[in-house]
């Protein structure tokens, strides 16, 4: 990974502004890289691109390789002749407030489908030529995800392990009828991948046409409910029934009595490495072409994951099954060169997380709110960092830096007032000098704490599973003066090419 020193902002395409409900990768998205160039940014952070299922996370996706449906831009559909302008008059409808995702379905996908229509008759054979290649290019996944999102919807979007065993089980007889039966469906999908993606690396293009990286997030675990665990049983802890032995999730801990259980499929490590872990190596490859660089969601899996008996209620009866994490990132390095990741290592991380990390000079991260607990010393304070490292104001996991600022206990409040030299008026403002300051290699913030929102602009709070991922930013906060004051810091440390005069 380069070792620069560099500066970013962490935003979710689906916080953009726009007419549409959600953000877009459209015009939105361009303007953005624009924000980004103006304040004198390097990076453009955001979560996983994947269609989601439960409670609307992207950590909780129907595959590890497809996107988003919900993210494409109506009016490049316009200019590509498939939709009319009068189209987007129905997802205007929902364009103010933060992301209300039932309502964006029912209003995009008509338009989707009524695009996939017109794709069909209006196409040239140019564009036709570029989507059998695209349809080529991915053969590899595309086939198996087109029929899984077909067969859910047919059955009133049932998960995969509560179809009727045949189809659970991935019986070829059985499956056979409903190529035919679900056939438009099974177009359907694939055409919405191909504009999905068509649209995503244009926006990667335009970033990479302003000297803008963008990093992306690979979850360690895939959904229960997804293509790749209907799909591929023998990599998964599965019975012979393709029920889960064991799923995924951490112990008790300070923050939490009972654990979490995240009822995620764990791994058959001794099978993928069986094939030098290729399953891995192509989700990591696909991922890279989404992102130039990826940071691996629960690292410390990869040296131990906790393993939880399928049934339980609860994280606590769990235990530690060690994982050889080392032999897939050689793997990954033999296939890659230098490994394009970031390590998220967060938590209650033990010598051997940090000993994987650090054997293959893996960033970590560093996470401002953690390091003003007064009880403690901790690694979180600036004067304990190494330079390969990511730091960080806050995370899509935390309150915003001026939530946690107004919960703080009086203690905390004292330390972080002393330790910045601040009276707290922009206590975001502070954060992000103290990590542009720093001498980590990257520094990035939350869009939340570059704008000093308080705790309702959070992202997710871990642990619950409704209002989350909804916040949106509104058009004029992406404005010049902010950009303006951003970039002098960006200049002032160091993260950025001096602005010429």
């Amino acid at each position: 990974m380069k070792k620069e020193r560099s500066g970013g902002i962490l935003l979710h395409p689906t916080s953009l502004p726009g007419n549409y409900g959600i953000g877009t990768l459209g015009k939105e998205s361009r303007n953005f890289i624009d924000f980004l160039v103006k304040a004198r940014q390097k990076i453009w952070q955001i979560l996983p691109l994947g269609p989601t299922g439960f409670a609307d996370s992207p950590y909780q996706c129907f595959s590890s390789i497809a996107g988003n449906p919900l993210l494409i831009d109506p009016e490049l559909l316009v200019d590509e002749g498939l939709l009319d302008t009068q189209d987007l008059e129905l997802v205007k409808t929902v364009q103010d407030g933060p992301v209300n995702f039932g309502k964006v379905i029912n209003a995009k996908y008509p338009l989707l489908k009524k695009a996939s229509l017109a794709f069909q008759t209006k196409a040239g054979k140019i564009e036709k030529e570029q989507y059998y290649h695209f349809l080529d290019n991915n053969s590899w996944w595309l086939p198996d995800y087109a029929l899984f999102i077909a067969i859910k919807e047919h059955f009133g979007q049932k998960p995969w392990y509560k179809w009727e065993e045949a189809l659970k089980m991935k019986n070829e007889l059985a499956l056979n009828p409903y190529f035919s039966l679900l056939n438009d469906k099974i177009e359907f999908q694939k055409f919405v991948q191909y504009i999905f993606f068509k649209q995503w690396m244009a926006i990667k293009e335009y970033a990479h046409q302003h000297s803008i990286r963008i990093i992306g997030d690979i979850p360690l675990y895939v959904a229960h409910d997804s293509v790749d665990a209907w799909a591929n049983p023998e990599i998964f802890q599965f019975d012979d029934k393709k029920d889960p032995i064991s799923v995924g999730g951490v112990p008790p801990d300070y923050f939490s009595a009972t654990g979490q259980l995240w009822g995620n499929p764990l791994y058959r490590w001794n099978k993928l490495g069986q094939d030098g872990y290729k399953w891995w190596i192509s989700r990591i490859k696909a991922n890279l072409v989404l992102y130039d660089i990826i940071r691996i969601d629960h690292f410390r899996g990869l040296a131990a994951y906790w393993a939880i008996p399928y049934g339980e209620k609860t994280a606590i009866k769990g235990e530690w099954i060690l994982c050889p994490g080392k032999a897939l990132l050689q793997a990954v390095e033999k296939e890659f060169g230098d490994l394009p990741i970031i390590a998220e290592d967060l938590g209650v991380i033990t010598p051997d997380v940090e000993a994987l990390r650090d054997s293959f000079g893996l960033p970590g991260m560093k996470i401002l709110q953690f390091a003003f607990d007064s009880s403690e010393d901790n690694d979180y304070l600036p004067y304990n960092y190494p330079k390969n490292c990511v730091v960080y104001t806050g995370t899509h996991d935390n309150d915003t830096v001026n939530g946690w600022y107004s919960t703080a206990k009086k203690e905390d409040k004292k330390l972080v007032l002393n330790y910045l030299h601040s009276d707290g008026k922009e206590i975001n403002w502070d954060f992000i000098r103290l990590a542009w300051a720093s001498v980590a290699y990257t520094a990035i913030v939350p869009m939340q704490d570059l704008l000093g929102l308080p705790n309702d602009a959070r992202m997710n709070l871990p642990g619950t599973t409704v209002n989350n991922w909804m916040w949106r930013i509104k058009p004029d906060q992406l404005n010049d003066d902010l950009a303006a004051r951003l970039a002098e810091l960006t200049v002032l440390y160091g993260r950025s090419e001096k602005i010429k005069k």
